[in-house]
């Protein structure tokens, strides 16, 4: 393989890896590696044409400043070519944003303001119209606007289009393309490339559920109401100026659920991990697969890594607390509790254990409170409270057993008691010990309920 003088050199060219074992019915299904960009996601392939195209029109220099709206993956492609090329950036993101791309992002030098995700296009916090304030109000700036951005689209038509094609061939060529649309610009260039170069292509939208898109393309009509989705970087409250959805005669409404599940069967499968987008893309295809009656081999994008969006949907605690995954129901107190004890899934320490130790943990694991176990016998709680007051004032004591400042008194809730028995105990500051009888269960603290209240009403 040849030295490259940048990492913008390895941008494009991704790898095609045909399915195996999932089921595609009648037709063959390949996947796009958009993940193997070097910043993780289809959008570097834009962020530097936009960059690019912006400097060969003389309209910014080094030093410049750049503003942006993104859901995150537009977001990393320009600070990648923003850190090579020397440009201030910032960025405004919504606040569903996984917490990997906001820790992705400041590390590589750009500016992150955090908005609103629950406000649409012409509400003052909608992260697209803050953005382009924000560069109407800095001396200088150049707004990327991805959203109105002919050279957002061009860097498909011209780029990631004959790409797919060229590769396409070594195996007969293609029949339909599975993709998502957030800006549009993958669809837009697309539809631009195949037009004159393979007009029989299928273009099949996948599109989360709340998105107006889906609607818009298999009835023809344009809502003005939309929902929210937690599926990041696709899905559309309002068409975008640059979109073209002229060649797209078919599109799937995929539910947050289902996408972030057939994302973790790609990976279980197929040993691909992609980003939650992709899972929505995924399942659109699939669907389409299975309901061809003659064979076609059929490509579809993943869009970014899952690397991501390992807080989020790869954690099954997430998973479990947004009912994305099935637990067992037990019609008592033990459907609250995150992590039983039982399965080995609450984070203990023992009464000999150092207090440093149980820093550490509450650190590692983000929570408030942990079980002090002697074997399987429940001997005490400690919190951060505990060892706040314990070390103030003397650090070493860090090093003192966790059975110096733990507390020992405690109150046991019956595993049979009303969901209403946990308000008392929340009022005093304590989390829940649940037992049955002299068996410890798990603890339950606020958040848990919430959790639980809030799954009743979806």
């Amino acid at each position: 393989m040849p030295i490259h003088a940048s990492v913008l050199e390895l941008i494009a060219d991704t790898p095609i890896v045909r399915a195996q074992r999932l089921d595609t019915g009648m037709c063959e299904l390949y996947f796009k590696l958009e993940n193997q960009n070097p910043g993780g996601s289809i959008k570097d392939r834009i962020g530097l044409r936009m960059i690019e195209a912006a400097e060969a029109r003389g309209d910014i220099r080094p030093g410049d400043t750049l503003v942006e709206g993104t859901a995150g993956n537009t977001g990393i492609g320009l600070a990648l070519v923003a850190q090579q090329k020397g440009y201030r950036l910032v960025l405004v993101v919504p606040d569903k944003m996984s917490r990997e791309k906001i820790f992705n992002l400041k590390a590589m030098g750009a500016e992150v303001v955090l908005t609103r995700s629950d406000v649409a296009k012409g509400h003052p916090d909608y992260y697209q119209d803050l953005a382009a304030r924000i560069a109407a109000e800095t001396p200088g700036a150049y707004f990327i606007n991805q959203f109105g951005n002919p050279d957002n689209p061009a860097a498909h038509e011209h780029g990631t289009g004959p790409e797919i094609l060229r590769q396409m061939a070594e195996v007969g060529g293609l029949d339909a393309i599975v993709f998502g649309c957030g800006s549009s610009g993958t669809m837009t260039g697309l539809s631009r490339c195949f037009a004159e170069h393979a007009p029989d292509v299928e273009m099949i939208l996948a599109d989360p559920v709340g998105s107006i898109l889906t609607e818009y393309i298999n009835e023809g009509t344009l809502s003005d109401k939309s929902a929210s989705w937690m599926v990041e970087g696709i899905g559309e409250d309002f068409l975008p100026s640059i979109s073209d959805f002229s060649r797209v005669k078919k599109a799937y409404a995929i539910s947050d659920r289902e996408s972030f599940l057939t994302a973790r069967e790609l990976l279980a499968k197929e040993g691909i991990l992609g980003g939650s987008s992709t899972g929505t893309l995924l399942a659109a295809a699939l669907k389409y697969c299975r309901e061809q009656a003659t064979p076609k081999k059929v490509l579809v994008f993943v869009c970014d890594t899952g690397n991501k969006y390992l807080s989020k949907m790869y954690n099954d605690y997430w998973m479990l607390d947004n009912g994305f995954l099935e637990r067992e129901q037990h019609g008592d107190l033990r459907d609250l509790i995150l992590r039983p004890y039982a399965q080995r899934d609450t984070v203990v320490v023992a009464p000999t254990d150092l207090l440093v130790t149980a820093y550490q943990r509450m650190k590692l694991y983000d929570v408030s409170q942990l079980p002090v176990m002697d074997g399987d016998r429940l001997v005490g709680i400690v919190d951060e409270s505990d060892v706040l007051l314990h070390v103030y004032g003397d650090q070493a004591r860090f090093r003192d057993p966790v059975s110096t400042a733990m507390v020992s008194k405690l109150d046991r809730l019956d595993v049979k008691s009303s969901i209403e028995a946990l308000l008392p105990v929340f009022d005093r500051g304590q989390v829940a010990i649940v037992v049955d009888g002299e068996k410890f269960l798990g603890l339950i603290t606020r958040i848990d309920l919430l959790n639980y209240l809030r799954r009743r009403v979806q």
